[in-house]
């Protein structure tokens, strides 16, 4: 908590917790709740014991700091959280130039009485300096991309663009600051609709250049997997590049959290649904956590599952992203009408957005209204005149939902001479099943890097890990 009340100083003190998290998790190798689920707390009436329970967490670190002119002072506590009873304190005083060192001492001192409170697990012998940059204003400058990265929306992800390329500047080798750098490249390929190669080699670039500086940061292998998987297609790479993230740190929720959708992609659901399980430990609060879940199980053809994760996150984030995938576990489950007044309440909130016009297509052929889906297709077609972003994947799944092979193909094929990422999930994704038997259908999967599947393989999922 950041004393100040001061707003535009809002960014340190979370970036604090952000390096606390990571160099506790690396210092511990224990379970450590990633910053999502860790910043609904912030400002809490809720006792340590309730958050205990929330979080199922044996015990938890408190802080606040305080910054005036020069100077910073940081108090912190550990608590076992389920009796409230302060285990260890302290308060550290130091110039605002010294808090590099400082980070450093208070995540090994919180370690140091962790082990000893918890104890059972050894913690590593040697005390690396982690992220550390090499001056206070390159280190500020992170913080603040830091705190505009986790955002999640296009603005923040351009803000943080700048404030990496910022810390960069002032010291050149600082690899967290290029790690951050590609992260956000990467999202913004997503976020902002626009071509994977206008932000993608962007992406690598940065990912390569921090681990040319320090090949042991989790973050910079993930950043590089999400480039391997979205960009270059490259399944193998980006699977060795996420297991190298988790292994570097296996407290790394959002590591988990690709590499299961990397793995559902891959058509391998009982292994993605025990990664996601892992990234849901690790960060329970997180929405985009649980709908990342809910599409595994979706895709997996574990629809009533899927439709309980969905709504578990739109109850509490009405209009999450994504959690659009809700519509598409009604079709499977011949619930049209829900499917359909859940597609109304987006085309609501997003301002009817092309995306909903294509669900209304595809949920109203699949129900067998043929003329309500033309309607909504015609209405797709002219609202992707005002905005062209997708439009060839649209359209495919729009036709794909009147089991319309030639115009299906046409439109995927034309999605794929864009490098479409959203080609990722043909392997899996249920509105494609009546084209599993067809060469040609077959022949694009390969082309993304996947194996195809055969409508018999997909027809009859086992049951696995939930």
């Amino acid at each position: 908590e950041d004393l100040s009340r001061d707003p535009t100083q809002e960014y340190f003190g979370d970036g604090l917790t952000d390096e606390l998290i990571t160099d506790l998790a690396q210092m511990t190798k224990r379970r450590v709740i990633s910053r999502t689920s860790v910043m609904q707390f912030k400002g809490t009436k809720q006792t340590a014991p309730q958050i205990a329970r929330e979080l199922n967490v044996d015990a938890l670190v408190e802080g606040t700091v305080e910054r005036a002119g020069g100077r910073v002072r940081i108090r912190t506590r550990l608590v076992r959280a389920h009796t409230d009873r302060q285990m260890w304190a302290s308060t550290y005083d130091s110039e605002l130039n010294d808090v590099l060192a400082l980070q450093g001492e208070i995540a090994g001192e919180i370690a140091d009485e962790i082990h000893l409170a918890l104890g059972s697990q050894p913690r590593p012998s040697a005390r690396r300096p982690f992220r550390r940059a090499a001056n206070y204003p390159a280190s500020d400058e992170y913080l603040k991309g830091l705190y505009f990265w986790n955002k999640r929306n296009p603005d923040g992800f351009r803000q943080a663009v700048a404030c990496f390329k910022r810390a960069i500047e002032d010291d050149p080798n600082y690899a967290a600051a290029y790690a951050g750098l590609a992260d956000s490249y990467a999202m913004m390929s997503s976020y902002l609709l626009v071509p994977p190669s206008e932000y993608m080699p962007n992406a690598r670039a940065a990912a390569l250049k921090a681990l040319e500086i320090d090949d042991s940061l989790a973050e910079a292998h993930a950043a590089l997997a999400v480039v391997a998987e979205n960009y270059d297609w490259d399944f193998k790479r980006a699977e060795k590049e996420y297991r190298r993230a988790i292994e570097l740190n296996p407290s790394y929720a959002t590591a988990h959290q690709w590499y299961a959708e990397c793995l559902s992609f891959e058509g391998r659901s009982d292994e993605a649904l025990a990664e996601s399980a892992r990234a849901l430990q690790l960060d329970p609060l997180s929405p985009i956590v649980a709908v990342d879940n809910g599409a595994a199980l979706y895709f997996a053809r574990r629809n009533q599952l899927a439709i309980q994760r969905f709504r578990t996150v739109l109850d509490i984030h009405s209009g999450f992203p994504r959690a659009q995938l809700i519509v598409g576990a009604y079709v499977e489950e011949g619930r049209f009408k829900e499917a359909l007044d859940e597609n109304k309440l987006w085309q609501r909130d997003d301002g009817g957005q092309p995306w909903t016009w294509a669900w209304e297509a595809y949920v109203y052929a699949r129900a067998g209204e043929r003329h309500e889906a033309a309607r909504a297709l015609d209405d797709l077609k002219r609202s992707l005149r005002r905005n062209h972003a997708r439009a060839a994947p649209l359209m495919a799944f729009a036709y794909a939902g009147m089991n319309d092979r030639e115009h299906t193909l046409f439109w995927l094929e034309k999605a794929y001479s864009e490098h479409s990422n959203t080609l990722l999930s043909l392997k899996v994704d249920p509105a494609y099943d009546f084209l599993r038997d067809d060469p040609r259908f077959q022949a694009l999967v390969r082309r993304v890097g996947l194996s195809p599947q055969t409508s018999e393989q997909v027809s009859s999922p086992a049951p696995g890990v939930e």
